[in-house]
């Protein structure tokens, strides 16, 4: 496909206007790839003011971008109107500090977490990787806290931390969530495997009704944020919400990790990867409005329309 003169100019309008510019699936309060969602979880470490562009929401922009810079995927990171690369050139540049120097950052804390592995765990990680000699242990912990291991060759620039004679190799957002990691081996009815438990990691996302919500905006005593598109609110708009856009997610930004959040959306779903996302970030009252404005209108006021 032919790029037309007037989405090139859009596109260069963006880069001119903005200095770092992420073409991405969804936006970066709610990523929808998981590309998307680690290409954002890396830059919301690193800067504050950065664009992101929905290419699902825009056919022109999603087939125009790859056009303009011959990048077949996305996202596509921009810095300075130069094209980056994707999501994994971006964790490669991330780990090895290069996106750091570029964005005028210091270098990143490489230090090691400390992490506990267990005898038991030791002994069964051991056994796992004699079936697999030409490989190293490497941890990653993603941006919900999930954590996993798996085998595979060394690149170079990972961080390594040890325990219990087990060397595990890491990347930089991983050994920042690791430190105080405790593995064990358990062997119950549930089953035999190691477990993680990762101190760091934030309370997780918790199911609020549309009741509870009620009585806590009366109360005062929550901040909800709206995450549906435009479109949708204003089908069934939700005055008591505020709508997450770039200006409330920097407000939101400088508010203490305590301070109690809820996300709403059509029915719950993408109010929930908004809300993992900020969970991500270290809060800790975080919350997803189940059933959501659909919720709501049958069960707590009918003059919402439904849609």
């Amino acid at each position: 496909m032919t790029l037309s003169i007037a989405t090139r100019q859009r596109i260069e309008d963006l880069l001119g206007q903005h200095r770092v510019v992420l073409f991405m699936k969804g936006n970066r309060q709610s990523p929808r790839c998981g590309f998307s969602a680690t290409a954002v979880g890396i830059l919301d470490t690193l800067v504050d003011d950065y664009v992101s562009v929905d290419v699902l929401a825009d056919e022109e922009i999603r087939q125009g971008i790859k056009d303009y810079g011959n990048w077949p995927t996305i996202p596509q990171l921009y810095v300075d109107r130069e094209l980056i690369g994707g999501s994994d050139i971006i964790g490669g540049m991330y780990n090895s500090g290069e996106l750091h120097e570029l964005l005028g950052l210091s270098k990143p804390d490489r230090t090691a977490p400390q992490i506990q592995i267990s005898a038991a765990a030791a002994e069964a990680i051991r056994n796992g990787m004699a079936e697999d000699p030409g490989s190293s242990l490497h941890l990653q912990i993603d941006g919900r806290w999930q954590a996993s291991f798996m085998l595979k060759p060394a690149q170079g620039h990972e961080i390594r931390a040890e325990s219990g004679g087990i060397e595990v190799l890491m990347d930089l957002a991983t050994a920042r969530k690791a430190q105080g990691m405790n593995v064990d081996w358990v062997d119950d009815v549930r089953g035999s495997g190691l477990t993680i438990s990762l101190p760091q990691a934030p309370v997780g996302v918790r199911p609020l009704s549309v009741e509870d919500l009620s009585a806590r905006i009366r109360q005062g005593t929550i901040t909800v944020l709206d995450v549906r598109p435009e479109r949708d609110r204003q089908l069934a708009p939700f005055p008591p919400a505020r709508v997450l856009d770039a200006a409330a997610v920097a407000e939101i930004g400088a508010l203490a990790k305590d301070t109690p959040l809820a996300f709403l959306c059509h029915h719950g779903v993408s109010s929930r990867q908004a809300a993992e996302h900020f969970r991500g970030l270290g809060f800790t009252q975080v919350y997803n409005v189940e059933g959501g404005i659909d919720a709501w209108s049958q069960r707590i006021d009918s003059t919402i329309p439904r849609y």
